[in-house]
């Protein structure tokens, strides 16, 4: 059965909401926000109806990724994000954080500290 709006807590997707609200406003061009699939169809709905493009990645059982914003945005995630976000090369995992805006210094610290660890493991042989 659909949720409807009535059927969602405010708390629920509020950080969905204000997303979507960012991506209109032009403060974000893309977003990745993880959800309980309970809240799919609500929250692909009102991306469909905003004609926003999207696309959806499961985490597990419970959880989705949805990846929503500008349509070049979306067409790059799927040729980057084509299995789960634990499996992405360090160099994806930084060209993702910097197409979702996070800080480029934290991401510059998180992609050394990944290709340290990916080194690593290459010279111990593992």
């Amino acid at each position: 059965m659909p949720l409807s709006s009535t059927d969602i807590q405010p708390a629920d997707l509020k950080v969905f909401l204000n997303h979507v609200y960012e991506y209109k406003k032009g403060v974000r061009r893309m977003v990745l926000y993880t959800v309980n699939r309970r809240y799919e169809q609500f929250a692909t709905n009102r991306l469909r109806s905003q004609k926003i493009d999207y696309l959806i990645q499961p985490v597990d059982d419970s959880k989705i990724n949805l990846f929503f914003g500008r349509p070049e945005c979306i067409q790059a995630i799927r040729c980057i994000a084509n299995r789960p976000l634990n499996q992405l090369t360090p160099e994806e995992d930084f060209i993702l954080g910097a197409m979702l805006g996070y800080d480029i210094c934290a991401q510059c610290e998180r992609y050394c500290e990944r290709k340290g660890r990916q080194n690593k493991g290459l010279r111990s042989g593992s």
